[in-house]
């Protein structure tokens, strides 16, 4: 019976929320993307985290500052169809919905240049960054107690139906601070040398509790319904365990460094950028107030791998017209090569890679307007995905524009939305319930649809001197 515990409980612990990039990475780290992602050749202020060796090519020396903030929010939907299910509601099929939303997300890009010489640095979230609130649990929550009355049915009828209160909130952000240093190589090449702190802070909190079955019509306490069973059939003592309440409130933190260098040409109309960040060796350790899903992985001070991976960015940027540049980009997230919980990394056929093009035209003095697109294809595989810890293929568009208010001083508005294609799960033992049971329940198929949405709107002011 602990390996429906390992259900719950590994669901608690691969909670992450992601807005743009990889699995744990946050690549809208500036408005600028927003409004045309294709940002790994640019050589404005926003190249101090997207192409920081394009720095070289400021316009004038001086400070360089931009100042920035997102705000996202974003759904998870879980469709899951399972027989068992129809004992609460009357219907096999239901869906889980979490919601993520956060209207404060951060960022700071500056750098000083003085002649061949660049000394930029880049404050802000660069993983995760919300909450998410799944608040009628998870449908492996659910699905550890529904086949509970259909396992006692088929001993005797009078037994059917059951109820409980689910619900599962988390957070999680990893704050990211970066410095280093661009080099001036001739007219045409430069060259950054820098490091990344991160710190990472999760939590989890949830809960399945009043849970009830249902014996000859009525609705009783789960354990008074199951000791009378248990009397008569000790064998079945495990049932008792499905139907305990179970709660987690659990909180990990850890830090890790990573060293990044990048390259940048820059010819003419032509600038061409590079960047390499290195992979972060990450853990988390938990701080523990309460555990009652039975496995030891969340008591306090259980220490979880969390890599963040290493991520190779390239870039084109070219002027067609004095007012019109073109941009494209190419990122790749290595992954595989990460540690993950419970070596979920295994379970990738490589890592996630993001193609990006986007357009900027300079109306006049005063204004400015883009847009770009980027497609993002994730190498997960069924066995990576589960209930709260998915990744799915999608299609990104963001549009925006930007106000000189000053010859030194610019607004940058933007709004960037994403498309994400489903993704269908099946099983002939859905949730390991066969395999719980002994194989005694007929029914264990099942299905889910894995679906999300996202959206973020940024405004940011970039500004020198």
């Amino acid at each position: 019976m602990k390996r429906i515990f390992f259900v719950v409980a590994i669901t608690f612990c691969t909670l992450r929320v992601a807005w743009a990039g990889g699995f744990l990475t946050n690549t809208n780290q500036n408005v600028h993307f927003l409004r045309n992602p294709a940002r790994g050749a640019s050589t404005g202020i926003d190249a101090a985290y997207t192409n920081p060796a394009g720095l070289a090519f400021l316009k004038g020396d001086g400070f360089f500052f931009s100042l920035n903030n997102q705000s996202a929010f974003q759904t998870r939907t879980i469709t899951a169809d399972f027989a068992p299910f129809a004992g609460f509601g009357g219907n096999s099929t239901k869906e889980f919905e979490g919601e993520a939303s956060a209207w404060v997300i951060p960022n700071l890009q500056a750098a000083y240049k003085t002649g061949n010489w660049a000394f930029s640095a880049n404050i802000g979230v660069t993983g995760g960054g919300g909450s998410l609130d799944f608040s009628s649990g998870l449908p492996s929550f659910e699905s550890t107690l529904a086949i509970v009355p259909a396992f006692l049915k088929q001993m005797q009828p009078v037994f059917g139906g059951y109820s409980l209160e689910s619900r599962l909130e988390g957070s999680s952000v990893t704050y990211g601070v970066q410095a280093g240093a661009t080099y001036t190589i001739g007219k045409h090449f430069s060259t950054y040398v820098g490091v990344r702190y991160h710190y990472a802070n999760n939590g989890y909190n949830g809960y399945l509790k009043n849970i009830q079955l249902g014996l000859g019509g009525n609705m009783l306490p789960a354990q008074t319904v199951i000791a009378p069973v248990i009397e008569q059939f000790p064998q079945y003592a495990g049932l008792a365990l499905l139907v305990a309440e179970k709660n987690l409130d659990c909180k990990q933190s850890g830090a890790g460094i990573a060293p990044i260098i990048g390259l940048n040409y820059n010819w003419n109309k032509l600038n061409i950028g590079a960047k390499y960040e290195f992979k972060t060796n990450l853990d988390l350790k938990n701080k523990t107030i309460g555990n009652t899903t039975g496995l030891a992985d969340f008591n306090d001070g259980v220490v979880t791998p969390y890599d963040i991976p290493a991520l190779l960015t390239v870039g084109a940027q070219y002027d067609i017209l004095p007012k019109l540049n073109v941009s494209v980009s190419y990122h790749h997230f290595f992954d595989s090569d990460a540690e993950m919980a419970n070596d979920k990394q295994k379970f990738l056929n490589g890592g996630v890679n993001e193609y990006l093009a986007g357009v900027e035209y300079k109306i006049n003095d005063l204004f400015l307007v883009s847009c770009g697109a980027q497609i993002t294809r994730t190498s997960a595989t069924d066995n990576y995905q589960s209930d709260l810890n998915f990744a799915l293929n999608s299609y990104s568009f963001g549009l925006g524009g930007a106000i000189s208010i000053s010859k030194n001083i610019r607004l940058n508005l933007a709004y960037l939305f994403t498309n994400y294609e489903n993704w269908t799960k099946k099983s002939d033992d859905y949730g390991k319930i066969n395999s719980l049971t002994g194989g005694s329940l007929s029914k264990t198929a099942g299905t889910d649809i894995f679906g999300r949405t996202n959206q973020t709107f940024g405004i940011g002011l970039d500004f020198h001197f």
